[in-house]
Formats: structure tokens, C-alpha cells, sequence
């Protein structure tokens, strides 16, 4: 083997494992994005992988690798820049234990992270919820297991991973009911939980009848569910809500616009961003600035007070159906 392969080994051993104690989630993700590069410059090089040095990763070959991922694997910029941001970290442990590739390794971590648009976020109203919620037939065990998950969504915000990765013992439906999860970076946190919410987990929790390790929302064997699978329900629901609520047919729903969903629910009760920082647990504070920018009647009651003196409250509506449609244009 050469000089690759094993700085590869150890920055997962020693730099990831040891160093820097890496959540499961980081390594998989860096492995992934690593497994890719190896793939790719394997087939460029026409070497083995075990066969590839440093030398063969020069800059050239990643900017090929960064194409390569959005223009044939369709990868989103996020996702290329994500990729980009695990190489640098190879590079950066390889530069320590290579000296004598410094120019190189310089060259690769110049390589910067390319800029993308900021789509404004979706979410749904009240009645999409209900329509959402009204989806799972409660009838059955599968029904109502995805009725109390995708209800637990909507009300904490939680992301998809914490939602499966939750066991029965982290429910705490007493007094000052609420959820206990390990976020994103290892980030514990708590949830408190409504009234709607807790009658529905307290039944719930009943009928599942699992040990306090046990996850929450389980498949028929027993196991957690996967994300794809709970992505793959969300979709099920949302085809069929769609056809008591039109609006949901022009949104794409997914795990994360129900935790969007929720943000904004918080947002138009006037809870400030701080709290809906902590609720979701971002990292930043910045983070939940996306959803002011989302929040058209925040900005349409800002406007209302800043309106000039003497001047009729309200939009401009024009009075003629002919002006309507030019408006329109």
C-alpha cells in the first residue's frame, strides 16, 4: 500500500475516532464522500485504490470529482459542498503526516466551497396539518403508530433521525409532560409536549408496551424505523391528504417541512427566535433567521406600522377586473 491508504485509515482511527470523538452520523457521511473520491480517482488514474498515493488526489482530479458529483450523480450544490468539506478534512490531517506533499495538499484545501441559492423554506398551514394528520387510518396498529409519530413531528420540530432514534423511556408524560432527544453534534435536549400530544403518546405508549430501551415508533419486528420508511409513509399520507386539501398537491412534503412547520407555528405566536433557536436546537441563533424571510404576514404587519400618516391601511386592490389581470402580469 501507499502513502494514501493509510493516512486514510488513521484520519478514521485516529483523527475522527480519537481526536475528535465523531458522532456515527459524521463518519458515515465522511466515509461515503471519501468511498467516492477513492471510486473516482480509481477509475481516472486506472489504479487500484489500494494502489492510489496522495500524489494521484492532486487539485485537478478533485475539481473533476466536484463535476463529476453534480453534473452525472445529480448531487445538489449542498451535497457537493458537503462532500468538499470531508476531503479538506483529509487533507488537513494528511498535511500533518506528509510534509512533503504540502504543496499539493495547499492547492486541494484552496479549492473553495461554491456558492448556491437560498430557496425560501416550506411549510404547511393549519388545515394542511389536519388534512396530513387525518391521513393514517387510527384503526389499524401501523395507522396509529404514524398518526402519534407524525403528530410528535408537527408539535416538537424534531428532525427525522431524532424522531426514530427515540426509545420509550424518553417520553416523560407526568407532570411537566415532555420528549428527551439527542440532537445533531450529540446535543441533548427537551421538548415540552401539549395536552393533544401527550393524550395521544400516553395511548400509544400503552399499546406498544416496550421497555424503556426500546425504540418508540417501531416496524412490525420490533426494530426502529428507517428514515426512508418514514419518508416513504410521510409521501402516502400526503398523496392522500391532497385530495381534501388542494394546496398540499403544489408542496413536496417531507420530515423536514414538518419541522419547519412547526418553527413557523412557534414564529406566528409570537414566540421569540432565541426560544425557537433552543426548541429545535440549532447550533446558531442565525440558523432561524430562514424563517422570518418565510413569514410573509411578519413582514405585512411590520409594513402595516410603518405606514405613512394619513394613508388608508391596507394593500393596493385595484377596481377593475382589466386592471386585476395587468396587475397579475
Amino acid at each position: 500500500m501507499t502513502a494514501l491508504a493509510p493516512t486514510l485509515q488513521a484520519f478514521f482511527t485516529d483523527r475522527l475516532a480519537r481526536q475528535r470523538h465523531a458522532s456515527p452520523e459524521t463518519v458515515a457521511a465522511y466515509r461515503d464522500a471519501l468511498r467516492l473520491l477513492v471510486c473516482f480517482a480509481s477509475h481516472q488514474v486506472h489504479k487500484l485504490p489500494s494502489q492510489l498515493g496522495i500524489d494521484d488526489l492532486d487539485a485537478s482530479l478533485i475539481a473533476s470529482f466536484l463535476d463529476h458529483l453534480e453534473r452525472e450523480r445529480g448531487n445538489s450544490v449542498r451535497t457537493r459542498n458537503a462532500r468538499l468539506a470531508a476531503v479538506h478534512s483529509l487533507f488537513r490531517y494528511a498535511a500533518f503526516r506528509h510534509p512533503e506533499h504540502a504543496e499539493l495538499i495547499q492547492r486541494v484545501l484552496a479549492i473553495p466551497p461554491k456558492r448556491f441559492d437560498r430557496a425560501l423554506i416550506s411549510f404547511l398551514s393549519r388545515q394542511e396539518v389536519a388534512a396530513l394528520l387525518a391521513g393514517p387510518d387510527r384503526s389499524s396498529w401501523t395507522g396509529r403508530r404514524d398518526y402519534a409519530l407524525f403528530l410528535l413531528a408537527v408539535q416538537t420540530g424534531m428532525r427525522a433521525s431524532e424522531l426514530i432514534g427515540l426509545t420509550c423511556g424518553d417520553l416523560h408524560l407526568g407532570h411537566g409532560p415532555h420528549v428527551s432527544c439527542r440532537g445533531k453534534g450529540r446535543k441533548d435536549r427537551i421538548t415540552p409536549l401539549i395536552a393533544g400530544t401527550v393524550a395521544t403518546l400516553r395511548v400509544w405508549l400503552a399499546e406498544r408496551r416496550g421497555s424503556p430501551t426500546d425504540p418508540l415508533f417501531p416496524t412490525r419486528r420490533g426494530r426502529a424505523l428507517s428514515r426512508d420508511a418514514v419518508e416513504h409513509r410521510l409521501a402516502k399520507y400526503a398523496t392522500s391528504a391532497a385530495n381534501r386539501c388542494p394546496s398540499l398537491r403544489t408542496k413536496r412534503i417531507s420530515a423536514h417541512v414538518l419541522r419547519h412547520t412547526a418553527a413557523m407555528q412557534l414564529l406566528q405566536a409570537d414566540v421569540d427566535t432565541s426560544v425557537i433557536a433552543l426548541w429545535l436546537g440549532h447550533e446558531h441563533i442565525e440558523t432561524t433567521q430562514i424563517y422570518l424571510h418565510a413569514d410573509l404576514s411578519l413582514k405585512e404587519r411590520a409594513l402595516a406600522r410603518t405606514r405613512p400618516p394619513a394613508t388608508e391601511p391596507g394593500r393596493y386592490r385595484p377596481s377593475d377586473p382589466l386592471l386585476a389581470f395587468l396587475e397579475s402580469l
